[in-house]
């Protein structure tokens, strides 16, 4: 079997032998449910408080404003939704995003709109990044809620969080952050950052899928959006994965207490890239070139599909994306990559390279060896290009 090179961490994650480690005594001999009163059930219990205390700590919480949830979509669906049906009842049905979120805000909202919430979308600028002012002059005395992703799964770029949540706390608005991509890749401190609300996914450092988190700021009122049950303070309905919380668990703590170094690596693999794939004639780094993510890469290619670079890339060896995970299925242009200004025909042409510490220097210098060949080739193939080199574009 040839080797695998997996440039998609963006995506997914592999678990670590660690975090797996930490995770089967839940599956076998601690099995217990975490509700019930005798030891089995006690020893799960304990085994969660103490996950929720140190995710707590890694993002400057209290452990008892951090309630998990099966993910990142579920967290942002709590979120938006709680904090929109429980102030509709005070006259606030006005809610604030931006053109880039991931689909499991803008598809909640747009849920919300057919109920007849108001909602505003924030224009970004050519690099991704949302103006504080701009924000500011969105908010009205109706506004509920605002909710601007922390890191861009596709184009990488780092919101100044701070900031916007300095804009809404001024104005007595509620603040959630979509911070999927984000925790365990940057230093976070939700209490020194004024985040009302965020939401974490296992899965994108090297946790279990299917496990995430929802930090709620003490004081703040939103509605439950599952219910059955008294878990999670009678919040969050459902018995708890235990198993998933541990991994959950480890794996940031490992994420946090290493991230410095990891990104230190990671930023040199990203420059590397970005440097020689812009060397590709009409090549394009979206995103800010500086605010990103550490282990980001997105370049559009004018004259090629996405699609048919990927297929090539994977009987390559390589593993990457065009876009978000959850529209790999999709065969419209990025809404993230149309929000920043591409036109639709760059836009199609998209590569996203997202890597972590289990990526080597010589990965990148192998993905450099078949890319530039590959691209040369669709460019061969297409109409397209024929065009734009013949109009001199």
């Amino acid at each position: 079997m040839k080797k695998i090179i997996y440039f998609d961490n963006a995506a997914t994650t592999n678990v670590t032998p660690k975090v797996l480690e930490s995770m089967l005594p839940f599956y076998k001999d601690n099995f217990g449910n975490p509700s019930s009163i005798y030891s089995l059930g006690r020893d799960a219990y304990k085994a969660i408080d103490k996950a929720r205390e140190d995710i707590a700590k890694c993002i400057g919480a209290d452990k008892n404003e951090i309630y998990f949830t099966s993910g990142g979509s579920e967290s942002d669906n709590w979120a938006i939704k709680g904090v929109a049906y429980t102030l509709a009842k005070t006259g606030k049905n006005h809610i604030i995003t931006s053109k880039i979120e991931h689909h499991a805000v803008l598809h909640t909202v747009e849920a919300l709109f057919k109920e007849g919430f108001e909602v505003t979308y924030l224009d970004v600028d050519s690099d991704g990044l949302v103006s504080p002012e701009s924000l500011k002059n969105a908010i009205r005395e109706d506004t509920a809620l605002v909710s601007i992703i922390y890191a861009n799964n596709e184009i990488g770029t780092i919101q100044d969080i701070d900031a916007l949540a300095e804009v809404c706390k001024d104005r007595g608005v509620i603040s959630h952050t979509d911070a999927v991509q984000a925790v365990g890749h940057v230093p976070i401190n939700v209490k020194k950052q004024g985040i009302d609300l965020l939401s974490i996914s296992g899965h994108k450092f090297h946790g279990p899928k299917g496990v995430g988190a929802l930090y709620i700021k003490k004081g703040i009122k939103l509605g439950n959006l599952i219910e059955g049950g008294a878990q999670e303070n009678g919040r969050r309905a459902g018995t708890e994965n235990v198993a998933g919380i541990v991994g959950l668990s480890v794996a940031l703590q490992d994420a946090c207490d290493n991230m410095a170094k990891r990104n230190e690596q990671l930023i040199k693999m990203r420059e590397v890239l970005i440097e020689e794939l812009s060397k590709i004639d009409r090549s394009r780094l979206n995103g800010h070139r500086t605010k990103r993510l550490a282990g980001n890469v997105n370049m559009c290619f004018e004259g090629i599909e996405g699609e048919s670079l990927l297929l090539m890339l994977d009987a390559a060896g390589i593993c990457a994306s065009s876009g978000s995970a959850c529209t790999s299925g999709s065969l419209d242009p990025s809404h993230v990559l149309l929000a920043i200004g591409l036109p639709h025909e760059v836009a199609h042409g998209s590569l996203r390279l997202s890597l972590s510490d289990i990526n080597t220097p010589e990965e990148v210098e192998y993905a450099l060896s078949v890319i530039p060949s590959i691209v040369d080739k669709l460019r061969s193939m297409s109409p397209l290009w024929e065009r734009i080199i013949s109009k001199g574009k």
